[in-house]
């Protein structure tokens, strides 16, 4: 049984324009996929960030269960309910609050706590360089290894990451109105403190429009509906995980490519390089577009689209 939670306090109709990194959260939400928004200050990265926690797929009893007993061991009250965790540390917080530690016992930490939901990243760049590289391993593995004197504890970690950074230390560097007042050296110095191997393991990248737009676009209620409706074509095909956390064999199954798709996919890691990392995250992105519009196989279209969200 599953139980789905249609209450969206914070709507994405609030937010006009922004019909890409609209498209880009509906996909992401759909099939679990880590996502990085880069934008000038006020373009509404924070404000997507928020909105995305309401239009998840449903949890199952066992996640509601799995999601209560990580909040106690938290301290946080166990509430049994049908809204995917959402967590937010500050850039300031320390390595232990984010991953799990602590003098003597391991404590949980952000990361754990955010198991089947959303960890969101904001002022991604400024967090510490401890803190982004150590992100890797629950990015990548699905858990967290907290070692301590009397103890080691392993918490799974499989939730959908949010990321939001400015594109340079003073936030204009794509601003058609506002000169950007940062030089080379700090913009590169700024870009360095984020790895490659971590920003691999990101599936959607998603460049903000500045330009201020009357059009509504899709509201929360709309894109949750293409949500559910890709969910359900995912179980229906027997699938387990989530198109996002789908690895080995369960990718080759579930990620079947028309000749045209495949032909397309060959290209781009020939014309780009694309590690076997980015090819398969590139998989799975369009797997969640064919479920998006119903389709059985990956198409031609979807490939192309996933291909526009990869890092460039």
């Amino acid at each position: 049984p599953y139980v789905v939670s249609r209450e969206y306090p914070l709507d994405f109709g609030d937010i006009k324009g922004q019909n890409r990194a609209k498209r880009a959260a509906l996909i992401a939400a759909a099939g679990m996929h880590n996502i990085l928004m880069e934008g000038s200050p006020g373009c509404g990265k924070s404000m997507s960030a928020k909105r995305l926690h309401y239009i998840l797929p449903p949890m199952s009893a066992k996640e509601v269960l799995e999601t209560a007993a990580h909040r106690s061991l938290g301290g946080e009250n166990a509430e049994f309910e049908a809204l995917r965790p959402f967590r937010s540390p500050h850039h300031t917080s320390s390595r232990p609050s984010i991953f799990g530690g602590g003098s003597f016992q391991a404590k949980i930490g952000e990361v754990a706590l955010a198991h089947h939901g959303i960890l969101f990243f904001d002022e991604f760049p400024h967090f510490s360089k401890q803190v982004l590289e150590s992100l890797r391993e629950p990015l990548e593995d699905g858990q967290v290894l907290i070692s301590r004197v009397n103890s080691k504890v392993t918490y799974p970690t499989k939730f959908l990451f949010v990321a939001a950074q400015n594109p340079c230390p003073c936030g204009y560097r794509l601003s058609l109105q506002t000169s950007c007042r940062c030089t080379e050296s700090e913009v590169a110095r700024y870009k360095s403190k984020l790895s490659g191997p971590l920003l691999e393991r990101i599936d959607l990248h998603v460049q903000m429009e500045e330009q201020r737009s009357d059009e509504v676009g899709m509201d929360s209620k709309a894109m949750h509906n293409k949500v559910l409706k890709a969910f359900e074509n995912q179980k229906k095909r027997g699938q387990k995980e989530f198109n996002g956390k789908l690895e080995g064999k369960a990718l080759e199954k579930w990620c079947v490519c028309n000749e045209e798709a495949h032909g397309i996919l060959n290209q781009a890691a020939a014309r780009f390089g694309l590690s076997h990392r980015a090819i398969s995250k590139t998989l799975k992105v369009a797997r969640t577009i064919a479920d998006i519009e119903n389709s059985t196989n990956i198409e031609s279209t979807h490939m192309l689209e996933a291909l526009s969200f990869r890092q460039r």
